[in-house]
């Protein structure tokens, strides 16, 4: 069974002599895909700055990658993924779901250099212990929470009361995350649904609420 790959094109500007450019950039992908064995489920191309996350191709692209067995992106050079931060960034997420790159300028798997692959490398670390300190914070604020009679369960659906909301699990590391950056609930929220998670503002809200008061305990 050939592997599952999809293709990412960008150009820099919206000007319609760029549309060729993007053509050109899938019809060579195309090519390299199947010839590194490759079958495309996917294209997805953006006409916006390498610098910004906020674009629309993009964004649905990590969400696909996020919900279906994606083994690889092709991109033509690196910088069509993404600039500056935004590059590590992606690659990160990349790596985190062990998607591999091609790209057609190294004819075969993204070529990084030693900084590169060294940041990625601590960026897994750090993300790791931060997600081991913020499950162990959790855990211990639920456990003195339910020592003081506090019983969640009951507020959902199937758990004693018929009336209860079906509970949304949310990525709540993410939700800080963006927070610490200055988003909105408003704007964590929709950073979410491009995901795949059903978020709404309520909701976001609430999480984060939530993790406030168990950092208090």
């Amino acid at each position: 069974m050939k592997k599952i790959a999809l293709l990412y094109c960008r150009v820099s500007t919206t000007k319609d002599t760029q549309e060729s450019s993007l053509e050109r950039q899938e019809e060579e992908l195309m090519k390299f895909a199947f010839q590194q064995s490759y079958k495309v489920d996917g294209v997805f191309s953006d006409q916006h700055s390498g610098y910004e996350m906020d674009r629309e191709g993009l964004l649905e692209m990590l969400n696909a990658i996020k919900t279906d067995a994606v083994d690889a992106v092709f991109i033509q050079d690196e910088t069509r993924l993404g600039r500056g931060h935004a590059r590590i960034a992606l690659l990160h997420v990349m790596k985190k779901y062990n998607v591999d790159v091609y790209t057609l300028s190294d004819q075969g798997p993204i070529a990084l250099n030693d900084m590169d692959d060294m940041v990625l490398e601590i960026l897994a670390i750090v993300e790791e212990y931060q997600r081991k300190i913020h499950n162990a914070k959790i855990k211990r604020g639920m456990k003195r929470a339910v020592n003081n009679g506090y019983r969640p369960e009951k507020n959902l659906k199937g758990k004693g009361n018929p009336d209860g909301r079906e509970r949304i699990d949310l990525p709540i590391d993410q939700i800080v995350s963006l927070k610490a950056n200055g988003l909105t609930f408003s704007e964590i929220a929709v950073t979410l649904q491009g995901f795949g998670y059903q978020a709404s503002k309520a909701t976001v809200h609430r999480r984060y609420k939530e993790y406030e008061r168990l950092m208090e305990d």
